[in-house]
């Protein structure tokens, strides 16, 4: 699929992906909204992409919903408007999915969908600018939409998700940072170079433990008790010990040498 609203740059194993809407602050209309599920949808089976880094064009990371382009639109009936939130609330669910971990660097607004794509990243990285909000509750909306109310109180803890989601108010940068919303905050014009050691340091790990580290991370936040964590760490560790990675790490370790991975594991 030739993408229109999205640019792709392939970095050896790093996917830069940009939301490329600036005049529109990268609002969610419906060919962004397709082009992403179509990304999305291609990572489990892409080899050459071991990360993703979400990003955006412009001023904002993404305003949200492009009310001008969904507001009087589509089917009206309960069962038309399902399908169509569906189309677009299951982006989260495909970023959770995806066996790459995906790194969002948030400058500017997020608000509404925008703060949904942030939240459903893996790690946010957040620009001296970054503002996130949910959006939907300031519109005569619930403001549970597209994953917040899953992602936002295991980020934050209740306490904050409510507050920022009964008002819908904006949380900056500082206060992200320090309630663990987001990872670090620098300047606007450093968050490609933050994105790009994170990458890197990501993919110097073996590609098997990468992608099963985001699988038990995501099934340990749900887990049910600490024996079904455990059991799963132990499922991940035997499956890593069978590849000839591990013997790999072990002699660059002794060696004191950079790895050589099999290309392989997702």
């Amino acid at each position: 699929m030739a993408y229109e609203t999205l640019e792709l740059k392939l970095d050896g194993p790093v996917a830069w992906l940009t939301l490329n809407r600036p005049e529109s602050l990268n609002a969610l209309n419906p060919q962004l909204v397709d082009e992403l599920r179509d990304f999305l949808g291609s990572l489990p089976q892409r080899k050459d992409v071991r990360v993703v880094v979400l990003r955006s064009a412009g001023r904002a990371f993404c305003a949200g919903l492009d009310l001008k382009d969904h507001g009087g639109s589509g089917d009206r009936t309960v069962e038309g408007g399902l399908e169509g939130q569906r189309h677009i609330s299951e982006l989260a669910i495909l970023m959770r999915r995806c066996p790459q971990p995906i790194i969002a660097c948030v400058q500017g607004a997020a608000a509404g969908g925008g703060f949904a794509l942030a939240l459903a990243s893996d790690v946010r990285l957040a620009g001296e600018s970054a503002r996130m909000n949910a959006a939907f509750i300031k519109l005569g909306l619930s403001a549970c939409d597209v994953g917040v109310s899953y992602f936002l109180p295991r980020i934050v803890g209740a306490s904050i998700a409510y507050e920022l989601m009964l008002t819908g108010r904006f949380i900056d940068a500082e206060r992200a940072l320090a309630t663990g919303l987001v990872s670090v905050v620098v300047p606007d014009d450093q968050l490609e170079a933050e994105a790009r050691k994170l990458a890197d340091e990501m993919i110097r790990t073996s590609p098997l433990g990468l992608k099963l580290t985001k699988e038990c991370l995501n099934a340990s936040l749900d887990a049910g008790s600490l024996e079904q964590v455990i059991a799963m760490e132990d499922r991940n560790q035997i499956l890593c010990a069978q590849s000839t990675d591990l013997r790999e790490g072990i002699r660059a370790f002794l060696e004191k040498r950079a790895p050589k991975w099999a290309q392989r594991g997702l």
